[in-house]
């Protein structure tokens, strides 16, 4: 569990794409298998049950800690394009003092699984605030709320994959 006792997390950024989530949020912990699997990460992260706004902020966070780490000890930039049935979404990401969130996407009005899916964008604020790092995110087709988030997290975890790859590694 994180200081907060809130969370606990593990992430290799060389791992396979396994993914082991829990929190409390069947839709986010499909999103975040999502995003482990196209970073070829393997990530476990188990968030304390409570509110679903703080699980998913507190998911948010605690990822982002996780990679602060490799993000700034590797290429530390990233970018990604990624679809879902009708959805494609660009993600672009680099290691900033000044951590910020910068979206297109507007999900206050849409519901899936029950929750308000603007929670996607309380997560990835608090992904960028934890992980120290400045995130484009652009919505460039879609209309299947979905759709929209699955192409979202993909592309954050290929846009991750690039960020943590190794300094001087091919293709840079």
């Amino acid at each position: 569990m994180s200081a907060a006792g809130r969370s606990g997390i593990r992430v290799d950024p060389r791992g396979e794409g396994s993914a082991n989530v829990e929190t409390g949020l069947p839709v986010l912990d499909r999103l975040l298998e999502r995003l482990a699997a196209y970073a070829s990460f393997d990530l476990s992260l188990e968030v304390e049950p409570g509110a679903a706004e703080a699980e998913v902020a507190e998911a948010g966070s605690a990822l982002g800690r996780a990679l602060a780490g490799p993000l700034r000890e590797g290429r530390g930039w990233g970018s990604g394009f990624m679809t879902s049935a009708e959805a494609l979404a660009s993600v672009a990401l680099e290691v900033s003092d000044t951590p910020l969130l910068v979206s297109n996407v507007d999900l206050t009005q849409a519901r899936i699984g029950g929750l308000g899916t603007d929670v996607a964008r309380r997560f990835l604020e608090r992904f960028a605030d934890g992980a120290g790092v400045t995130l484009h995110v652009r919505l460039l087709n879609g209309t299947d709320t979905a759709h929209v988030l699955d192409a979202i997290f993909k592309a954050l975890g290929v846009a991750l994959a690039g960020a943590c790859r190794e300094k001087g590694a091919l293709g840079d």
